[in-house]
């Protein structure tokens, strides 16, 4: 498996430990010209939620790849938390916000997979 894959998986680990939802990740591996490989997008329900995601993810992605993010972006209002990978940028959004933006719709060639919601 590909460093951006391995990234993915525990991208994903890290969202679930604090049961995010709605994960979605679009390969954009296909498509030329992209600013990176993989978007993981998913959602907390509370601006806290969100903050707690992100600091999961680059607890868990330090701890298991020993990756740092090269930026996180967002966290002041925790609305919409970009952290930035190189290869896989993680969107971390309230759910009012993702649909207004609707990442998924702008990058509708890319390949989509649903992660299932651990409940």
């Amino acid at each position: 498996m590909n460093e951006a894959k391995i990234l993915v998986e525990k991208i994903t680990e890290g969202i679930q430990e604090k049961k995010g939802k709605n994960i979605v990740v679009a390969d954009l591996t296909a498509i030329n010209d992209t600013i990176c490989k993989y978007f993981v997008i998913c959602q907390g329900n509370s601006p806290s939620q969100v903050a707690a995601i992100v600091e999961s993810v680059r607890d868990y992605v330090r701890k298991e790849t020993n990756d740092k993010p090269a930026g996180i972006d967002g966290l002041r209002n925790a609305e919409w938390v970009a952290m930035d990978y190189s290869d896989v940028l993680v969107h971390v959004f309230l759910p009012e916000t993702r649909s207004f933006y609707n990442l998924e719709h702008l990058w509708a060639d890319a390949k989509l997979t649903q992660i299932p919601d651990l409940d």
